[in-house]
């Protein structure tokens, strides 16, 4: 059993990490809490990936030495992809903390539905 928790210890943080950011984004009302949840998930999602990615023994695909045969190297594809979102992930951050300070200089509140609420009592 022990064995088995920790041969998975990566997946079994990376499901708890996105369970974590998940209730972040449900339950809190202030924005800047929000956005730190989407990022945990986002965290959770890499860590998976860097996880399944890895092969233990292998290296990373270049070729060195002449060694050509494609069972001493790892698949790239998984890395690419984290690098990928993480370059995503920023300037979604990025998007969504400049609609907050908006937000912000608007309606004066970070709460979300305090200012959903003015929102309505404009339009």
């Amino acid at each position: 059993m022990w064995s088995l928790i920790t041969r998975h210890l990566n997946d079994i943080v990376a499901v708890a990490l996105f369970v974590i950011g998940f209730a972040d984004l449900l339950f809190q009302r202030n924005m800047i809490k929000k956005i730190i949840g989407l990022n945990i998930m986002d965290t959770a999602i890499y860590l998976l990936l860097a996880s399944q990615g890895y092969i233990t023994g292998r290296k990373a695909p270049i070729i060195v030495d002449g060694v050509e045969s494609a069972s001493a190297y790892i698949n790239p594809i998984p890395s690419g992809l984290v690098l990928t979102g993480i370059v995503v992930s920023v300037s979604v951050t990025a998007l969504l903390l400049s609609l907050t300070i908006r937000m912000y200089k608007k309606y004066h509140s970070l709460d979300l539905d305090h200012c959903l609420m003015m929102a309505r009592r404009e339009g």
